[in-house]
């Protein structure tokens, strides 16, 4: 059985990590360096941020490989190394979950290509498969226990990496980010990648939503995640807040306790895999830790609640975007 599946069958609830790009930028990282580059060359500061996330609680780690495909290292001319690249983020966050004592899942992160594919770009469905095999190789050498393919909006690029998981032979969970007026960039809507997603064979370990807008908008979208579920575990993995301009620095609004309060909704809504993106430091890691480990349930919420305690969405869902069953339960 897959590590994540035999924590989540025990605990019912797991914690992921917060955000590798915003923690990595006040440690050095400069703006257009690949954060995939540090594990080679800082793999010091790479450890430093997941122990920290090891030490705030996290079951899951995700590793620093977001940009780890040919078409996104070229950029940085490392497509030569897609393979060493990934599987040195892997190994990094396997050597601290092996010194930690505790079942860490380490879950090797798969980023969009930044491509769009036929025929609205150049590149084709066979070599986003490609691209992806390449990738999910290199983290299944290095000893990643899953394929999180995440940050995902168009349904064909999912496919490609879903289809390269099988091939490669890794177990996978994959999440999109619902940021354009409730749906993904690519017009898919949460309703409709449940349905999906329950639909698949081999079906995901889990899946669900990361980054987007802000934890309102996550949590709204989530509500229909869970509804078309089909029984596959559900993650939320929301941003911080919104990101604000503080002199030369990007601040994300969201406080710890905001994000322990996200923590509580998300348990409340059914969510399994619970865990920050964007702005979400071992601080709100903690919270949410916490949150989790305290919570004595509650009432599903409604879109209602979750913008009450959260604060107002940013991307606002017309009413038609939204399914029928959400808006019932709303109403109920």
């Amino acid at each position: 059985m897959n590590k994540l599946q035999k924590l989540l069958d025990e605990r019912g609830i797991l914690l992921a990590d917060g955000a590798t790009g915003t923690n990595l930028i006040p440690m050095g990282l400069d703006s257009g360096q690949a954060p995939e580059a540090w594990n080679f060359d800082h793999i010091d500061r790479i450890e430093t941020l997941h122990q920290s996330f090891i030490d705030a609680g996290s079951d899951i780690l995700v590793t620093n490989s977001f940009g780890g495909t040919a078409r996104r290292l070229h950029l940085h001319q490392l497509d030569d190394r897609v393979v060493e690249v990934n599987e040195a983020a892997a190994t990094i966050a396997g050597n601290l979950v092996a010194k930690s004592g505790r079942e860490i899942v380490v879950a090797g992160s798969v980023g969009p290509t930044g491509d769009l594919l036929f025929p609205l770009g150049e590149l084709t469905y066979e070599g986003a498969v490609e691209a992806f095999i390449e990738q999910m190789t290199g983290l299944k050498k290095g000893g990643a226990d899953v394929a999180w393919i995440e940050t995902m909006s168009s349904p064909e690029e999912i496919d490609a990496a879903i289809e390269a998981a099988n091939e490669v032979g890794l177990d996978y969970v994959v999440t999109a980010s619902f940021d354009t007026a409730g749906k993904t960039m690519m017009g898919l809507s949460p309703a409709d990648f449940g349905d999906t997603m329950s639909a698949k064979d081999p079906k995901p370990l889990a899946f669900g939503s990361n980054c987007g807008v802000g934890a309102s908008d996550l949590l709204v979208a989530a509500i229909d995640l869970v509804a078309h579920s089909g029984g596959v575990p559900v993650v939320a993995k929301a941003n911080a807040g919104i990101p604000k301009i503080a002199g030369d620095k990007v601040v994300y609004s969201g406080s710890p306790e905001l994000m322990g309060d996200y923590a509580k909704l998300a348990m409340n809504l059914g969510v399994s895999i619970i865990g920050g993106c964007c702005g979400n430091s071992p601080a709100h890691v903690k919270a949410m830790a916490d949150a989790v480990r305290t919570h004595n349930g509650g009432d599903a919420p409604t879109a209602e609640d979750i913008i009450e305690t959260l604060g107002p969405l940013v991307s606002p869902k017309s009413e038609k975007t939204t399914d029928r069953s959400s808006r019932r339960r709303r109403r109920s």
